[in-house]
């Protein structure tokens, strides 16, 4: 309102208002407007593909086709199938339509998504024998993790010993240890818990171990 009376000069004009300290809310707030929180590369994907879908599907085939790849090539042992594998996980994400929505898990999607269709594969085709033999190591873009566990020396050994496992211990310890998932996307990945994804680890590397007949193959 105005100020008729009381005003410290004795002149009327608006009412002058006291100011007080910001909250540490309000301050917080104001701090991210100067300073915005950075984004992570699939926020800025997503917020691409508000304006730009196809750009936004371009960068996301850049920034998984290696890791997908390798991962599909892990399980099928087949080069030109795992090449087929990641494009029609692709072609996949570009026909679903939740895929950019902000809550969405891309990352946990698409390696869902290249497992299942790999294991497909090897399903339908009972090539047990022959991907042994047709087996390749991934290129060097796979992560670093591959060499500590699967390394050189007891690699023929190990991945014999995988394939008597079942397809869940196969898979846990391939999303873990070979493509570097952590748990909470390995629980996004398989649609289940994550005590289920700790239990289940811890399972699979004990059938492992015993099937290999050494303690100390695996690593947490």
């Amino acid at each position: 309102g105005w100020c008729v009376s009381g005003c410290i000069d004795g002149t009327t004009g608006p009412a002058r208002h006291s100011h007080r300290p910001p909250t540490g809310e309000t301050m917080a707030a104001l701090l991210q407007l100067i300073h915005p929180p950075a984004l992570t590369d699939d926020e800025v994907i997503k917020q691409v593909a508000q304006t730009d879908r196809q750009r936004a599907i371009g960068m996301t085939v850049a920034k998984f086709r290696d890791r997908l790849f390798n991962h599909a090539l892990y399980i099928v042992k087949d080069h030109q199938e795992a090449y087929d594998v990641v494009q029609e996980v692709f072609i996949k994400a570009m026909r679903e339509t939740r895929f950019f929505l902000p809550d969405f898990k891309m990352k946990a999607w698409l390696f869902r998504v290249t497992s299942n269709l790999c294991f497909n594969i090897r399903r339908d085709k009972k090539r047990r024998g022959a991907i042994l033999k047709t087996m390749q190591r991934p290129t060097s873009t796979a992560p670093d993790q591959y060499n500590r566990v699967f390394g050189d020396q007891r690699q023929g050994h190990i991945l014999a010993a995988m394939e008597d496992l079942s397809r869940d211990h196969r898979e846990i310890l391939t999303l873990r240890y070979y493509s570097d998932l952590s748990y909470a996307e390995i629980a996004d990945a398989l649609g289940i818990k994550l005590g289920t994804v700790m239990s289940r680890l811890s399972r699979a590397k004990g059938r492992l171990m015993e099937a290999i007949g050494d303690p100390g193959v695996i690593e947490s």
